[in-house]
């Protein structure tokens, strides 16, 4: 004797389907979450969350000429014990009067390369694709979208000092 649709075993049976594949859903949708979630964190963490800054000494202010462009070293904010060589990085500083500082940093904004300062010219110059920036760090000529970051300046207690960020320089703000 076969069973109708209609019977009550048919129906708990079509219940207990039913329960069953929402109930795998609702925990393949939890577990994905799981999997998912953290990398998402990941991913969107540095948007949300801005790492402090650090002064870092470059050196004596009297070591410095008013007027003149000179390239200064310090090591990067997000140093590790193992960087070595690779922890140091540069900017570019210009000594504007006895108590102001500007400092530029020393990457073109259009791929990155490493600028030149042209003191006879006083134009900063990028080898890699041509792009030129006046001494106040505007584009001159060429591909760069944007002028040269420029980094915080501050004298204090007879050393200039620059602050630096563990996320290279983004954006024209100052960092």
């Amino acid at each position: 004797m076969s069973e109708s649709a209609d019977s009550p075993e048919a129906s708990a049976e079509d219940n207990r389907r039913s329960f069953l594949a929402r109930l795998s859903v609702i925990v393949s949708s939890v577990i994905g979450a799981a999997i998912t979630l953290p990398g998402i964190g990941f991913v969107l963490a540095p948007v949300f969350k801005r790492e402090p800054g650090k002064w870092q000494r470059l050196g004596k202010v009297d070591s410095y000429d008013v007027g003149k462009t000179v390239s200064v070293e310090f090591k990067n904010a997000s140093v590790r014990e193992w960087a070595g060589v690779t922890a140091l990085t540069g900017a570019w500083l210009r000594r504007v009067s006895q108590e102001e500082f500007i400092a530029f940093s020393i990457n073109c904004r259009h791929l990155g390369c490493p600028v030149n300062w042209i003191e006879d010219a006083s134009l900063f110059m990028c080898p890699c694709h041509g792009g030129v920036y006046y001494s106040d760090g505007d584009v001159a000529a060429g591909p760069p979208p944007e002028p040269l970051a420029r980094y915080q300046v501050r004298v204090r207690k007879g050393f200039v000092e620059i602050e630096t960020s563990p996320v290279p320089l983004t954006t024209n703000d100052q960092v």
